[in-house]
């Protein structure tokens, strides 16, 4: 990410101080006998893993014309995951690895076949099974170079196991990795979980309003129609006063309307884009000294999903700042920038805003990650506040408008 990128580097970013120095550990400290032990088992969890691989992968493969054959490759396959996974296990404990963990299986159909065709399709697990086999032979060096080292080599045993562990580490990391596409599934997943929570909320939502609002205003309305429908003829005078009142409750009914419209997707964005939708979200928010907007977008609209995203998130912004941070003004910047839509929102009011569970905010973040956004809020709490979101330009390929 572009902005958000170089707000986390300046504050990740630090001269090393003498307490750092202090807390440097020791060469022949706790990790260096880690790093010794996880040595001396890659020998016989690589022979265990060895085994195993060699008698069902093997004994699968010959059978794999019978009935037994292919869920016995299965099960060699299945068994060199668990290795896979155990492999993972000892990176992270041992040599600080932060490899991580992979999807379970997760088979397309139901019942022994379609487990057996997951299996054979998983190419993790025939990456763990080509991890056994390497590692049985980087077993023997290692667990031999390390003994060897115990005895005579204490004057080189650290920088030996640091670089017999980046070995490890290396192996553990190019073979035993989730997939660059596992991992995007997953994320799309969470993402589509999300989007799918903040449609629910929003068609609840309408609902209530609906349901609370200009439902029961027409209810009401009906009722008052009919009323002065019977009176119309014994009682003019009070059927036009019941008349009058009900043309006024068309009008807030209509008003109503209009705002869970609004809500919804307001036709101003789609019609004119957010140069003028934020422009009329400015207008109606109530802070004493305005809000200034300012968008520059070349002419050019993103996606209509992103606009919806950016539309929202800044009327949320504003709502926030006008109702809890005491602001008097407040500023919308709008821009794009090598491929992304960037947008910021500062107020000059209380500070201490934070992205917490369940609360607004983290609403608004989990709508913008959904698209492989990013939200970042600065906030000290003598103010001001500043949050900016990061958006794809583009959400799926085809003609723009």
């Amino acid at each position: 990410m572009l902005v958000i990128d170089k707000h986390r580097r300046d504050h990740q970013e630090r001269a090393p101080t003498m307490e750092d120095e202090v807390k440097r550990p020791s060469l022949y400290g706790a990790q260096l006998w880690r790093e010794v032990r996880n040595a001396l088992l890659n020998l016989p969890v690589g022979l265990a893993g060895f085994v195993v691989a060699v008698v069902l992968l093997t004994t699968g493969l010959g059978l794999a014309v019978t009935v037994v054959g292919l869920p016995l490759l299965a099960l060699g396959l299945a068994c060199c995951r668990w290795f896979g996974r155990l492999g993972r296990s000892r990176a992270r404990s041992e040599l600080g690895s932060a490899v991580a963990e992979p999807e379970p299986l997760r088979p397309a159909r139901a019942g022994v076949a379609g487990r057996v065709v997951a299996a054979l399709g998983d190419g993790l697990g025939w990456r763990s099974a080509l991890y056994c086999a390497v590692l049985l032979v980087w077993g023997i060096v290692t667990f031999a170079l390390t003994l060897v080292l115990l005895v005579v080599g204490w004057p080189v045993l650290p920088w030996a196991m640091r670089a017999i562990s980046a070995v490890s580490r290396w192996l553990v990391e190019a073979l035993l990795s989730p997939g660059a596409l596992a991992e995007r599934v997953r994320e799309l997943e969470d993402d589509r979980g999300v989007v799918v929570d903040t449609a629910a909320a929003d068609l609840r939502r309408i609902e209530r309003d609906l349901h609370d609002g200009a439902q029961a205003r027409l209810v009401a309305l009906a009722m008052d129609l009919g009323l002065a429908k019977e009176k119309l003829e014994e009682d003019p005078a009070s059927a036009r006063q019941m008349v009058d009142a009900a043309h006024g409750e068309v009008k807030l009914a209509l008003q109503e309307l209009r705002d869970l419209a609004r809500g919804i997707h307001p036709a101003v964005l789609t019609d004119r884009g957010l140069d003028a939708a934020l422009s009329s979200v400015a207008a109606r928010t109530a802070l004493p000294g305005g809000v200034r907007v300012h968008v520059e977008l070349g002419g050019e609209r993103p996606d209509s999903a992103v606009e919806g995203i950016a539309y929202f998130t800044v009327t949320e912004l504003l709502t926030n700042a006008a109702k809890h941070s005491g602001a008097r003004t407040a500023a919308v910047d709008v821009w794009r920038q090598d491929g992304r839509l960037m947008l910021t929102v500062r107020d000059d009011g209380r500070g201490g805003a934070r992205v917490h569970p369940g609360g607004g905010l983290a609403g608004l973040a989990e709508r913008a990650e959904s698209v492989d956004g990013a939200f970042v809020v600065e906030s000290p709490a003598e103010g001001p506040t500043l949050v900016t979101v990061e958006l794809p330009w583009h959400t799926r390929s085809g003609p723009r408008r």
